[in-house]
């Protein structure tokens, strides 16, 4: 009769086994997409040096003046244009420039989540690709193979630095980026609540020549 506890033993190693190259292939992929990333991020990076410096206080009369491209992001240009072409419509709300402010902010926080999860993935690849082929190590060591051994070991080690590397890098570009998404939105804020006063202004403006 088989023992069930073998069988489970047996059906969990194979599980855990199998699991070895899918976890070194999204390591991989994971090399390639951080690479990938950085770039963007240098690209971004690079724009960010050349904006021109402002004092806060200051940042409303560029706004009101529109020469403020100089200062802001091109997240925040595209969307300063964005909402100037919503708010000088005929029969604009307030509530459809308060949808397009939440909108583009819940843009910007979704597009971190790629970083974040990297930052937790990626050590989490690292420890499961560390752990299998210590097992497998572990029953070469018993039966006197010291070359599978050695190879198994090469790769525990291995995939746990690259899977550090991943989430150290990962970290690195979130901590920086979630900085300029903070700063873009409240950029975006600020744009907003000028935009709507200016919208009040007029609307009222229009509103005492028709009384009159």
């Amino acid at each position: 009769m088989m023992d069930p506890g073998a069988l489970l033993k047996t059906f969990i190693y194979l599980i855990s086994s199998s699991l070895l190259y899918p976890v070194l292939l999204m390591l991989s992929a994971l090399v390639l997409l951080i690479i990938a990333y950085a770039g963007s991020f240098l690209s971004e990076w690079l724009e960010r040096v050349r904006l021109k410096g402002c004092p806060a206080q200051d940042l409303p009369s560029l706004l009101e003046t529109g020469d403020a491209s100089a200062v802001f992001s091109h997240r925040v240009n595209r969307f300063i244009m964005t909402l100037h072409a919503t708010a000088d419509g005929t029969m604009v709300k307030a509530v459809a420039v308060e949808n397009l402010l939440q909108d583009s902010c819940l843009k910007l926080w979704k597009s971190m989540d790629r970083l974040r999860i990297l930052v937790r993935a990626a050590p989490s690849l690292g420890l499961i690709g560390t752990l299998i082929p210590m097992g497998t190590g572990l029953a070469a060591l018993g039966q006197g193979d010291m070359t599978k051994l050695t190879t198994d070991l090469v790769i525990a080690f291995t995939t746990t630095v690259v899977g550090l590397a991943i989430g150290t890098a990962a970290f690195f570009f979130y901590t920086i980026r979630r900085r300029w998404v903070e700063e873009d939105i409240k950029n975006m804020e600020l744009a907003t609540e000028l935009a709507m006063e200016a919208r009040e202004r007029v609307d009222h403006a229009v509103f005492a020549a028709e009384k009159n």
